[in-house]
């Protein structure tokens, strides 16, 4: 596919997506009925959605046009390349710019500040109260890329050795200070799925935030540990990395854990699933790595940007509140959530605190993609006399 094919491809995708699909069901859709386009081509076209998603206000504004064909004039734009070099309308190229589309959109200079950075309006004012003097700066790391890092399996390698094995399969890599096993993909990152070291489960895909929550769980030799929303299992693989324990993973739609088994297998972790966590009680940790709004991984799904409303915030802290309650009964928590949103993290501690007596704050952190991860906030929650 020509590039300009390629922004054509991208134009209709969007424009399925402002409609109401769903981003990766629409690309997979595309690739099933175009199959001529070969892995480069399904690479480049999902690239440019996902660019213009996560930054869909300013490169709308840059545009011309809250559209598909809009998105992808402003993205152009944004990137300091001329539109009409690939709207040529020959070929598959999309159609030439109107005389309003060459005229059209906003100088980058006079976006507004929300627009310039990204930031939805209906949570701004959260974000804003949440993020402090750091808003603009963590607003705009969210309208980037986000590095892939990679999880060492601590129980089987370390991190000089994987560093060397898969820069024998092209995929250069680098330590990362956020996290012991933490590796940052420099070079040759869509090889790592097809690598040996991910084959042979030595190394896991996992942003080196999430890998810094489970580093802070205090997992206790000999002890039983239960990840109370496992969804894939991330967090629960990186816990079980960590021998000398029992692990158990619960999640409230056992659908999502379907493919952890397979993992585990792969990682040479034993971890049981668990459809009901209260008959393998008391445990000496429960981590609750709670349904949120996300927003600490827009960069990784800006779908979620754009379609969580404050009313679905009122409704997940309810839902995290409801989960912690459940959980308290199980002994020592964990809580954490990929939110940068205050009500979603610290208040939610607080209120869990002032609902339970004898239990205190034993440790918290609060990590946002200025320190090179996801946005993370994760704490420990300890019952006075017992737990881990």
């Amino acid at each position: 596919m020509t590039p300009a094919a390629r922004i054509a491809a991208a134009i209709g995708l969007l424009d399925g997506w402002l409609a109401g699909g769903a981003a990766e069901q629409l690309l997979t859709n595309w690739a099933r009925a175009n199959r001529y386009a070969g892995s480069g081509d399904r690479a480049a076209i999902r690239d440019l959605v996902f660019d213009a998603l996560r930054c869909r206000r300013s490169v709308a504004a840059l545009g011309g046009g809250d559209t598909g064909r809009g998105m992808m004039i402003g993205l152009l734009r944004a990137r300091g390349e001329d539109p009409q070099t690939l709207f040529t309308g020959e070929g598959y190229a999309p159609a030439p710019l109107t005389a309003s589309e060459q005229g059209g959109g906003l100088p980058p200079a006079d976006l507004p500040e929300l627009v310039a950075c990204d930031c939805p309006d209906g949570l701004a004012p959260v974000l804003r109260d949440s993020l402090g003097a750091d808003f603009l700066s963590v607003m705009q790391a969210l309208r980037l890329r986000a590095p892939v890092f990679l999880r060492i399996n601590a129980a089987r390698s370390t991190a000089e050795k994987m560093c060397a094995a898969l820069a024998e399969e092209g995929i250069a890599t680098r330590p990362h200070p956020l996290s012991p096993t933490a590796l940052e993909v420099t070079e040759g990152a869509r090889r790592v799925r097809g690598s040996r070291a991910f084959a042979k489960g030595l190394v896991e895909v996992q942003d080196a935030a999430s890998q810094a929550v489970a580093d802070m769980m205090p997992v206790p030799e000999g002890g039983k540990v239960l990840d109370y929303c496992a969804g894939g299992g991330g967090k629960t693989l990186a816990l079980a990395a960590r021998v000398g324990a029992t692990y158990a993973a619960h999640d409230a739609a056992p659908a999502r854990m379907r493919d952890l088994p397979a993992r585990a297998a792969r990682a040479g972790a034993r971890v049981t699933c668990v459809q009901d966590p209260a008959a393998g009680a008391p445990y000496d940790l429960v981590l609750c790595d709670v349904p949120c709004t996300g927003s600490g991984a827009w960069r990784r799904s800006p779908e979620a940007k754009w379609r969580t409303t404050p009313a679905d915030l009122a409704r997940l802290t309810q839902v995290q509140a409801g989960i912690l309650d459940r959980a308290a009964p199980l002994v020592a928590l964990g809580y954490a959530t990929c939110s940068l949103i205050r009500a979603e993290n610290g208040d939610q501690v607080a209120a869990f605190l002032a609902r339970h007596d004898g239990w205190h704050l034993e440790a918290e952190r609060r990590l946002t993609p200025l320190q090179g991860g996801d946005g993370f906030y994760a704490a420990v929650l300890r019952r006075r006399g017992g737990g881990c």
